[in-house]
C-alpha cells in the first residue's frame, strides 16, 4: 500500500509498505477514506517528539471503511463506514471503565506517562497511524464508532480529534453562565474551543493568535473578539485591560509545544530539546485568568518538563485542568450539536490533499501557507 513515511525531521514521504495485517483476534483493518493532518502531527514532523522513529506512518485523525475484522470481532464488519478516534484504548482497564479512554493502562509500555495514540510515535505505543491506504485498528469492537448515514466524510473525520478536543477544553474550564472565556491558538481546536465556550454559557470569548487569517476566522466562526499577540508589548496586561482589571474567568491553552511569543522558550523547546515544549501560551492562560479562576488545557505537550509558572498558578489559587481528550465520550453530545445544527466541522477545512502530495501538504501546513487552517488527506485521489 502507499503511506505517508517520515524519514527524519522535516522530512516525510509517500512510500510502499506492507499492508497491515489481523495481528489479534479483535483486530480489525480499515481502508482510509479521510485522514488529517493535526497541529500536533507537526510536533513529530518538527522532531520534537522523543522515539519518532524513521518509517513510522503519522496520522492520528481518520475515518473509512471496514476492510477486514479478527475472528472475535462483532460489532463491525467489512463494508462498514467508521470514525475512529485517535486514542487506542481497551475498554475494560481500571481507568476505560470510568471514561478516561485516553489514559488507557493496556494499550502503550509507556502507559504510567501517556496511553495509546495511532501514529504519534513509540512513545505514545508506536501504532501507524492512518495518513496511508489501510491502516490496523486494535480492539475493533471498542474504538471504532459507526457514520451516521448523514454525516458526510469531512465532518466525520474531525469527529476523531479536533472537534471533541476542542469542546472537550470548554468542559474542562467549567465555564459557568457569564463566564468571560479566552482562548490561546486559533487553529481547529482553539476554533472549536471558543464555539463550544458559547454552547456552555459563555458571555464573552476572546480569542488570542498572531496570524490575521485565523483571527479573521475566529471572528466568523466562532463569533468570538480577537486579539493579535503581536500588537501589543505585553498580550497579558492588554486582556487585562479588557476584562475590567481582574482577568478572564476560564482561560484555555489550544496550543501546546510550539507557542511562538518568547524566543528563549521557542530556542529552548523547539531548537536544543530541553524542554517538552515551549510554555508560552500555557504562561500567559496562568497570568491572564483571575484569581480562583480555571485554566483548562488541551495543547499537547511532549513527556519532558517544561517551564510553567506553577508558583503563580498556586498562589493565584487556580485550578489547573486538562488532559488528552477522551474522544469516544464526546460523540453522542457532538452529533446531537451537529444534527442540530450548532457546528458544521468541515467549516474550518481549508484544503484537500492527495495522499501522493502530503510532503506538500506537511510543508504548507507547517510554514502557514495559502491561509492553511485544517489539511484533509485523501488517499484515493488522485
Amino acid at each position: 500500500m502507499r503511506a505517508m513515511v517520515y524519514r527524519g525531521p522535516y522530512r516525510v514521504r509517500v512510500e510502499e509498505k506492507d499492508t497491515p495485517a489481523i495481528e489479534h483476534p479483535n483486530d480489525a483493518i480499515v481502508r482510509v477514506t479521510r485522514a488529517a493532518i493535526c497541529g500536533s502531527d507537526l510536533h513529530l514532523y518538527h522532531g520534537m517528539m522523543p522515539d519518532t522513529r524513521v518509517g513510522f506512518t503519522f496520522g492520528h485523525e481518520f475515518i473509512g471503511e471496514v476492510h477486514e475484522v479478527g475472528p472475535s470481532v462483532q460489532k463491525v464488519k467489512p463494508g462498514d463506514r467508521v470514525m475512529v478516534p485517535f486514542n487506542v484504548f481497551c475498554g475494560t482497564c481500571f481507568f476505560c471503565a470510568r471514561g478516561l479512554y485516553s489514559n488507557c493502562q493496556n494499550v502503550n509500555p509507556n502507559a504510567t506517562a501517556v496511553g495509546g495514540i495511532y501514529g504519534y510515535s513509540h512513545t505514545c505505543g508506536g501504532y501507524d497511524g492512518g495518513q496511508a491506504e489501510y491502516v490496523r485498528v486494535p480492539f475493533a469492537d471498542v474504538g471504532p464508532g459507526l457514520i451516521p448515514e448523514w454525516l458526510d466524510d469531512d465532518d466525520a473525520v474531525l469527529l476523531t480529534d479536533a472537534l471533541p478536543t476542542g469542546y472537550f477544553g470548554a468542559q474542562l474550564g467549567d465555564i459557568v453562565e457569564g463566564d468571560v472565556v479566552v482562548v490561546y491558538g486559533a487553529g481547529p481546536v482553539g476554533l472549536f474551543a471558543a464555539r463550544s465556550a458559547w454552547l456552555m454559557g459563555a458571555g464573552r470569548v476572546i480569542v488570542v493568535d498572531h496570524l490575521d487569517y485565523r483571527l479573521d476566522k475566529a471572528r466568523e466562526f466562532a463569533h468570538a473578539e480577537t486579539v493579535c499577540f503581536t500588537e501589543h508589548g505585553d498580550v497579558v496586561l492588554h486582556l487585562k485591560h479588557l476584562t475590567e482589571g481582574l482577568g478572564a474567568d476560564v482561560v484555555i491553552d489550544a496550543v501546546g509545544a510550539e507557542a511562538d511569543g518568547n524566543l528563549l522558550q521557542h530556542v529552548t523547546a523547539a531548537k536544543l530539546k530541553l524542554q517538552g515544549g515551549s510554555p508560552v501560551a500555557l504562561n500567559w492562560a496562568i497570568d491572564t485568568v483571575r484569581k480562583g479562576g480555571t485554566v483548562s488545557v488541551v495543547g499537547a505537550y511532549g513527556p519532558l518538563f517544561s517551564a510553567v509558572k506553577f508558583g503563580d498558578a498556586m498562589n493565584k489559587g487556580l485550578t489547573l485542568r486538562m488532559n488528552q481528550c477522551p474522544v469516544k465520550r464526546q460523540w453522542p453530545r457532538l452529533l446531537e450539536h451537529i444534527r442540530n445544527g450548532y457546528f458544521k466541522p468541515s467549516d474550518v477545512v481549508t484544503h484537500h490533499i492527495p495522499l501522493e502530495h502530503i510532503p506538500e501538504g506537511y510543508h504548507m501546513f507547517s510554514a502557514k501557507l495559502d491561509n492553511c487552517i485544517k489539511p484533509i488527506v485523501v488517499p484515493s485521489a488522485a
